[in-house]
C-alpha cells in the first residue's frame, strides 16, 4: 500500500484517505461501465431508425459520450493498478507527490497540479 512517508499534511495520504479513494475509484469504474452499456444498448435499439438529421446528431453525441466514458474508465483502471503496485499518488512527470487535495477531487490524477498545467499549456 502506498503511504507517503515524507511530506506534510498536504501530500500525506492516511490509510483512511487511501481506502476512501479506492472506494471512489471503484464506484467510478462501475458508473462508467454501466454508462457504456447504456450507450451501447441505445445505439442498438436505434439501429433500424431512419438516419435523419436528428438521429444522426444523437448518434454523434452517443459516440462522443462513449469515447469520453472509455477514456475516464481507462484512467480509473490505471489509478487502481497504481494503487495495487504502490505507485499511487506519485506524479508521472516529476515523480513528486500529488497533493492530497488534488487526489480527493480527482482520484485518478496522474500528474501533480504543476505538471498538469504544463501538459495542458503544451496542447
Amino acid at each position: 500500500m502506498n503511504r507517503q512517508i515524507i511530506g506534510d499534511r498536504h501530500t500525506t495520504l492516511s490509510l483512511e484517505d487511501f481506502a476512501a479513494l479506492r472506494e471512489n475509484l471503484h464506484e467510478q469504474r462501475l458508473f462508467r461501465q454501466e454508462q457504456l452499456q447504456q450507450l451501447s444498448a441505445a445505439a442498438t435499439t436505434r439501429a433500424d431508425a431512419l438516419l435523419d438529421r436528428q438521429a444522426a446528431s444523437q448518434i454523434e453525441v452517443r459516440v462522443k459520450l462513449a469515447a469520453s466514458a472509455r477514456m475516464v474508465l481507462a484512467d480509473v483502471e490505471a489509478a487502481l493498478k497504481r494503487m495495487d503496485e504502490g505507485h499511487y499518488g506519485t506524479c508521472h512527470l516529476c515523480r513528486g507527490p500529488i497533493a492530497r487535495e488534488r487526489l480527493m477531487i480527482v482520484p485518478q490524477a496522474r500528474y501533480c497540479a504543476r505538471c498538469q498545467q504544463v501538459r495542458e499549456a503544451g496542447r
